[in-house]
């Protein structure tokens, strides 16, 4: 393993014109130029239970008022290009003004969940050393007093901001005459955002995401690429926290590159999310494919008039096909299977690509050299499926391996934390992900599981995502999780961890038969069950299954 991209590799990516040079706030003010009355965020309905303050719908010329007198504030503070703002905000306009508030000055920006604690963000300011924190009191939880309380083993941070401060900034503070000066100096390699991965090992890792990372997304959203599956001005709403890959990559990118509305929403519930999915006529949005699967079980579910929704992604999880072909029979929505990770890999199904809406949900586009070159966004990103033993690269359908990637949207290395980068990457610069995917054919893949998420049972490899999600049609199980447990004779057997939709209980023999019913693999079945009220997530809405298998 090494550390990452070569120096060719970067040239090559700004010769072929994947990286140009463009900073996401660069853009973003040549939309607020073009369309200055147009609504460029909307804040939650629930803002003032959120924060006290009252939800507003903000033009993009407020906002570019509102982002230089922050930009012109921050330099105040002695912020400068270079230096890392952390965030802790849930998903409110401040967060979005403050984004763009540090890129205008050359800031990057590393957001954290406003689950994070002392823990937490302990690591996060050894690793960055950054000397400004903003963040507000949230759900009764003091988050500036946390670290004003932090003192041991990290620098003192020098800037530390309540949202009413920064609040008052945006509204008030005069104009620097430095702030073009500043922004003239700007470049596409500034790193924009250090998000954070949210897997299991003892510390997070950051993963540094430069403007040119993020702005070869283009090819994915905008319209005049081949494939481009947005169209200037559409409304947006991504409820994941705007934090990582999901929330950033899915949601603030998308919104910058159409120069489209932004309805905000956090923490996710289900009421106000349709509300907003209806009222505002959201044009594209994503959830987890729970709240898929929840939709179009609602008993109301007729009366819904999605009309205005062109695109659904799903993530996070295997979507269930059925959804796909539902939500494109009774509204005419297409579906997107997405799959993606903080540092930076990213595949999405779309009907370009695989038109079938059932294989789109099962299958993923698998880019090499030659096999999508008329879709831009694939042209150059490379994969490569290798055993996860001997490292041998894989080729033959129906085998499994571990996914490794490389592309002008991938970061180079981790943020200051070489050990990790060089587990992560190998001699060409290529990152393996840690996931499994299962070859199809010579054009297609297939999530198969997290390489450490496998149940091997008697040396059967058992996908738990497979199993959850066929436990999860039954109308009698809201959400399920299985994990392995120790067996003498077999190595591991299956135990699933399974939330009732009604509280009943729901017995081995019950989830015996939906295997049966859905015609499982007899070695697939879980051999023992256990009842939970909810299961343990991090503020993504990844299952945390080692707290489950602790409870084993």
């Amino acid at each position: 393993m090494s550390s990452g991209f070569s120096r060719d590799l970067a040239e090559r990516y700004r010769r072929e014109g994947w990286w140009d040079n463009r900073t996401l706030i660069g853009i973003f003010m040549q939309n607020a130029k073009k369309n200055p009355e147009r609504t460029a965020i909307i804040d939650p309905p629930n803002k003032e239970e959120l924060v006290s303050l009252l939800p507003e719908r903000i033009s993009y010329s407020d906002a570019m008022k509102r982002i230089d007198r922050l930009a012109s504030y921050l330099l105040g503070k002695g912020v400068s290009r270079g230096d890392i703002i952390v965030i802790q905000l849930p998903n409110i306009a401040e967060l979005l003004i403050t984004y763009l508030s540090a890129w205008r000055i050359g800031a990057a920006v590393s957001p954290l969940a406003v689950q994070w604690r002392t823990h937490e963000l302990k690591r996060v300011m050894e690793v960055t050393k950054s000397q400004t924190y903003i963040s507000t009191d949230f759900k009764g939880f003091d988050h500036l007093a946390m670290i004003r309380g932090m003192t041991e083993g990290i620098t003192p941070v020098r800037n530390v901001l309540s949202l009413a401060e920064i609040r008052e900034a945006m509204q008030t503070y005069e104009v620097s005459k430095d702030l073009e000066e500043v922004s003239s100096r700007l470049s596409g390699d500034d790193i924009a955002v250090i998000q954070w991965t949210s897997g299991t090992e003892k510390d997070p890792k950051a993963c540094p995401m430069s403007h040119n990372n993020w702005g070869f997304l283009r090819y994915f959203y905008r319209p005049e690429f081949k494939g481009g599956i947005l169209k200037d001005g559409d409304v947006v709403m991504n409820p994941a926290p705007l934090v990582n890959m999901t929330g950033i990559g899915v949601g603030i990118v998308p919104w910058i590159m159409i120069a489209g509305t932004f309805v905000l929403h956090q923490p996710f519930d289900p009421t106000i999310y349709f509300r907003q999915l209806i009222g505002e006529r959201v044009n594209f949005t994503l959830a987890v494919p729970a709240i898929a699967v929840a939709m179009l079980k609602h008993p109301d579910v007729d009366k819904f008039d999605l009309s205005a929704t062109k695109i659904f992604l799903q993530g996070s999880a295997p979507p269930p096909p059925w959804t796909f072909v539902e939500f494109k029979k009774r509204w005419g929505i297409e579906s997107i299977n997405v799959w993606g990770q903080n540092e930076g890999t990213g595949l999405f199904s779309t009907k370009e690509i695989i038109p079938d809406l059932e294989e789109r949900a099962r299958s993923f586009p698998w880019p090499g050299e030659g096999k999508y070159d008329d879709i831009p966004f694939f042209k150059p990103i490379e994969t490569r499926i290798v055993d996860v033993n001997t490292g041998e690269e894989l080729t033959e359908p129906g085998s499994i391996g571990e996914l490794c990637f490389r592309s002008p949207m991938t970061v180079p290395s981790y943020y200051k934390q070489p050990d990790l980068t060089n587990n992560a990457y190998d001699d060409h610069g290529f990152f393996h992900t840690g996931d499994l995917f299962s070859i199809v054919d010579s054009n297609r893949i297939a999530f198969f599981d997290r390489a450490k998420d496998i149940i091997i049972r008697g040396g059967f490899n058992i996908s738990s995502a497979e199993i959850e999600d066929i436990a999860k049609r039954d109308p009698r199980v809201a959400d399920a999780a299985a994990v392995p447990m120790h067996d003498d004779k077999l190595g591991e057997k299956v135990c699933m961890f399974v939330v009732s939709r009604d509280g009943s209980a729901i017995t081995l023999e019950d989830i015996k038969s939906i295997m049966k019913e859905n015609d499982v693999a007899i070695y697939k079945w879980p051999e023992r069950v256990e009842m939970i009220d909810a299961i343990p997530r991090n503020p993504v809405g990844k299952a945390l299954k080692n707290e489950l298998k602790k409870r084993l």
